[in-house]
């Protein structure tokens, strides 16, 4: 394991270490990514908790359905591979894949203020949800909101009509008294 990590401004979470798995060093990791097993494409992970980051060279993985199984370069041993437990696993940004015209990841929308179709701002996006009919942002009052509730509009093509990255901003169609 290296401790040369990326710049903590380049790195996003993609999923968390849970638990140990058998005894040869393997561990369980929740993947943040779909599907989850996009997340075994990444050889190299930058490890992250309570200030502490790590890198580790993936050497295989698995999928169990719910969760995927990881082995980690120079980690043979159980009681090593509990010490993990906690740890998000992180990439670079720039590792990610280029999306088409239009799509965006959910960090790149997390703090666009939201405003409305007479020009009223709503809030800001504080983070998304996944639901099963479609993922929901979570629109929380700030500095210069119309006023201090927190709102959950879908995330869907008839409510958000226009996303500007440049200028921070999200125009949405939403009744502001909904």
């Amino acid at each position: 394991m290296n401790a040369t990590p990326d710049s903590a401004d380049d790195l996003m979470v993609v999923g968390k270490i849970f638990s140990v798995h058998g005894v040869r060093g393997e561990v369980k990791v929740f993947s943040f990514t779909d599907p989850i097993d996009n997340l075994l494409q990444y050889p190299r992970w930058t490890l992250r908790r309570d200030g502490v980051v790590k890198q580790v060279e993936l050497v295989s993985g698995r999928s169990t359905q719910k969760d995927l199984v990881a082995k980690l370069k120079g980690l043979d041993d159980r009681d090593e591979a509990r010490l993990l437990s906690g740890y998000e696993i992180c990439i670079s940004r720039s590792l990610l894949p280029d999306l088409t015209e239009g799509e965006y990841y959910w960090y790149q929308l997390e703090g666009l203020k939201v405003v409305d179709t007479q020009g009223q701002l709503l809030g800001v996006v504080d983070h998304l949800l996944e639901t099963g009919a479609n993922d929901v942002m979570v629109v929380k009052p700030c500095a210069g909101s119309l006023d201090d509730r927190e709102r959950l509009l879908p995330y869907t093509e008839q409510c958000v009509l226009k996303v500007d990255l440049g200028a921070g901003e999200m125009q949405v169609d939403w009744d502001a008294d909904f």
